[in-house]
């Protein structure tokens, strides 16, 4: 599809991408670019490119195909370092879990005849690093474009049919809507999971070890949730603060009306919840978003089984 993909980051989502990049031929050219040394040596040795380099610029110079896999956070930094190098016609986009914070760092920096076009797949694990990486990470998952006004539709759609050859597939929404969206599905999720970590480490020394000890399925996957690279979710935090504020607040709300119903011992309130939360359950089995192996698949998430970031 490519004569040329840049990769600028080389974590779990740039080297399942170079991988799957590889495997499914779509560049005769994968270039890779990170400041970190030893993880731009780990890639190479790990055959993830066929060029490499710290130096940015020269990584995405006459690249068709420009993907920015960095935390959030660094977003505007890397869009004005590139900028000079990026050649007329490309197409630039990103993997960000926060849409609208992305946009207003990278857009004043995107030259003109560059065609950027945000995006986020919606795939992950809790690991790191350019060996986390695997091929099928994004099979049945979900990459969702938040494209500009006046967005080039034979680029969106090139873009577009790169990632369903990736194997995603594809929806579109304005910034703002994704970033309500993965508020309550991803980042709320991972913000209660240290929470509830951070209490349970608070209680070990007075349980005398007992919380590691037994712990039991529920509690080991909020660990999975946990273990997440905690710079990346430092910077959604950071960058999507209006929309998770807000679910915070609703979170907080339904939480205090589960604790009343526990007091005043309201079965019945209890068992609707429980039971309307476990249909929601299955309509995500249902819709291929998980399996219904037991311990949650978990087992196969070296095989693609990944939790969506």
């Amino acid at each position: 599809m490519f004569e040329k993909i840049a990769l600028v980051g080389i974590g779990l989502i740039g080297s399942s991408l170079a991988r799957v990049i590889r495997r499914e031929h779509l560049a005769r050219h994968i270039a890779i670019a990170t400041r970190s040394p030893s993880t731009l040596k780990r890639a190479e040795e790990l055959g993830l490119g066929d060029s490499y380099s710290t130096d940015l610029r020269e990584a995405v110079r006459d690249a068709d195909l420009v993907i920015v896999s960095v935390p959030v956070g660094s977003s505007a930094e890397v869009a004005e370092e590139i900028a000079p190098a990026l050649k007329n016609g490309a197409i630039l986009t990103d993997v960000g879990s926060t849409k609208a914070s992305v946009i207003a760092q990278m857009q004043p920096f995107v030259p003109k005849g560059v065609h950027f076009i945000p995006g986020h797949p919606l795939a992950g694990t809790e690991k790191s690093g350019p060996d986390a990486g695997f091929a099928e990470l994004f099979e049945n998952r979900w990459c969702i474009f938040t494209p500009l006004p006046g967005t080039d539709p034979a680029a969106l759609e090139k873009l577009s049919e790169f990632w369903r050859r990736c194997g995603s597939n594809i929806d579109t929404m304005d910034a703002e809507h994704h970033d309500m969206v993965l508020a309550i599905v991803s980042h709320l999720p991972h913000i209660i999971a240290y929470n509830i970590v951070g209490t349970a480490d608070d209680l070990e020394s007075v349980a005398k070890g007992e919380v590691i000890k037994y712990a039991a399925s529920g509690f080991r996957d909020f660990t999975r949730l946990a273990a997440s690279d905690p710079t990346m979710w430092r910077d959604v935090c950071l960058h999507n603060k209006d929309a998770i504020l807000e679910m915070l607040a609703r979170f907080s709300e339904d939480l205090a009306s589960l604790q009343r119903a526990i007091r005043w011992g309201d079965g019945e309130k209890l068992f609707d919840l429980f039971t309307r939360t476990r249909g929601i359950r299955r309509s995500i089995i249902e819709a291929g978003q998980e399996t219904a192996a037991p311990d949650f698949g978990r087992h196969g998430v070296e095989q693609g089984k990944g939790i969506g970031e």
